[in-house]
């Protein structure tokens, strides 16, 4: 269809006054597209052809507004690093409304709008830096076939927002299935409005568990636990596999549909640390990235306790007791996959377990790209490469047993390497280069924020024109310091 022929509509706004507050976004004085989406246009059913559309300036800072679109400042609250908040809530984004297309609906979001009722004292905005940081992020996971928000476009400005320093503001139109938090049910249940909470959770099973559509109102809520559950044990195993630190691990930031939600100080692992901690206000190690699993079944425990009005105390013990035999099964499949097995042994998990032992302090990405051109070769140079002198000999035993173990997968090496090479990318998404294209976004240069991005839409192609963009980060771009305003 053609831009002018979008129409949202407003479910969430729909279910009433104790969900938001309905608010007009700020817009900028002077915008400027910086970048549209292709496959995100394609989601929506938005022509390519409407890319060039100069309208997209005014619509993606709320200048102008999509048809039926009603701006609405969500309200939920959460736990911040441990820590019950009631005062959180949309405090510089905006719900635009959603819009159908292929029997799926698409909610646009669209943040640093202005300031909302729930800004407490922020200004609402967002920087050109944190906005270009989620934008390639989403593309980023989605193409390593991890769920995650995504974003349609890319408006700046030369409006001044003060973080710190003084940056350039901008805005970005989030696109997801839904933008319900645990927050939101948090909300709901610490300020007694059952009834409304029973409104939320027909809703999510509405949209994601039709099957539930006739059970009672406690077999809705337990369903729609078990179903975000499973979702969330599924997306913190291939955080786990592909090297994903999410560093603000909040409820207030995790998804009930259980995609990667609200970034700020991410991070993909340079070389393997499972100590990794990539927000520098984590001063505990709480968010670090061999922590995740740990949190996120903590913050599933928090989402359970505010559904315990509706769903007995067994039932929720039941649901959560299976967070951890699905997080293993999860990642084991994942990381069978990068090693190039189609079989399943009792010693995989050893064979993994040794293998990530030996790569502390090694290219994590590097090395398992290697490993997907691997035929037995000795010496096996490529995989060399990625380690030091002193752990050769570590890795040459290491070596015998995955010998043994793809001999008895009876497995062709050309089809392994084919499968390993589409599961193991080449192109990540590494502090260094977001920096770096960053930094040229901020001089006018929008042409390195583009280049990145088709890449991380097909990092498991070669790209031969653009070797540069694979290679290991200098020591300088390794542990790059990261704020909650990334």
């Amino acid at each position: 269809m053609k831009l002018s022929e979008v129409t949202l509509s407003h479910r969430y706004a729909d279910m009433g006054d104790a969900f938001g507050r309905r608010i007009n976004p700020t817009p900028f004085k002077h915008p400027q597209l910086i970048d549209i989406n292709p496959p995100v246009l394609q989601l929506l059913g938005i022509n390519a052809a409407e890319a060039s559309n100069p309208d997209w300036a005014q619509l993606g800072c709320g200048a102008k507004l999509f048809h039926g679109s009603r701006p609405f400042a969500m309200k939920y609250t959460g736990h911040q690093f441990g820590v019950y908040n009631p005062d959180l809530g949309d405090g510089r984004a905006l719900l635009l409304g959603e819009v159908e297309h292929q029997g799926k609906s698409w909610e646009l979001h669209l943040k640093g709008a202005g300031q909302t009722p729930y800004s407490r004292f922020g200004d609402g905005r967002a920087v050109l830096r944190s906005t270009i940081r989620e934008y390639l992020a989403g593309e980023a996971l989605s193409g390593l076939g991890i769920r995650s928000t995504r974003a349609l476009s890319i408006v700046g400005s030369d409006e001044p927002v003060t973080r710190e320093q003084i940056e350039k503001g901008a805005m970005l139109i989030r696109v997801a299935e839904s933008h319900v938090r645990f927050g939101h049910f948090e909300y709901l249940f610490y300020t007694k409005q059952l009834q409304a909470q029973q409104q939320l959770i027909g809703e999510i099973c509405r949209r994601f568990l039709p099957d539930s559509q006739e059970l009672s109102i406690g077999e809705q809520a337990e369903a729609m636990l078990r179903f975000t559950t499973k979702r969330s044990a599924e997306l913190v195993a291939g955080w786990q596999a592909v090297g994903f630190a999410h560093g603000v691990l909040n409820t207030d930031n995790m998804s009930i549909i259980g995609d990667t939600f609200d970034y700020g100080p991410y991070a993909f692992l340079d070389d393997y640390d499972p100590t990794f901690i990539c927000n520098h206000s984590d001063h505990t190690g709480r968010y670090a990235f061999e922590q995740q699993p740990g949190v996120v079944l903590w913050n599933l425990n928090a989402l359970a306790h505010a559904l315990s009005g509706f769903v007995s105390v067994e039932a929720l013990r039941d649901c959560l007791e299976q967070f951890q035999p699905q997080v293993t099964d999860a990642f084991a499949a994942r990381m069978r996959a990068k090693l190039g097995l189609t079989t399943e042994e009792e010693g995989d998990q050893a064979l993994c377990a040794d293998l990530l032992q030996l790569l502390q302090q090694a290219d994590y990405t590097l090395f398992f790209r290697a490993l997907s051109h691997y035929r037995g070769e000795r010496p096996a140079q490529g995989l060399q490469e990625c380690l030091t002198e002193a752990q050769h000999s570590a890795l040459e035993q290491w070596l015998g047993h995955y010998d043994r173990r793809l001999a008895r997968e009876h497995s062709d090496s050309c089809a392994r390497n084919r499968a390993m090479l589409a599961t193991n990318p080449k192109y990540l998404l590494r502090n260094y280069l977001a920096q770096k294209v960053i930094e040229a976004a901020e001089t006018g240069d929008y042409q390195p924020l583009r280049t990145l991005r088709q890449l991380l839409q097909s990092p498991f192609d070669e790209h031969p024109q653009h070797e540069v963009w694979a290679s290991a980060p200098p020591e300088s771009g390794k542990r790059i310091p990261l704020s909650c305003s990334s």
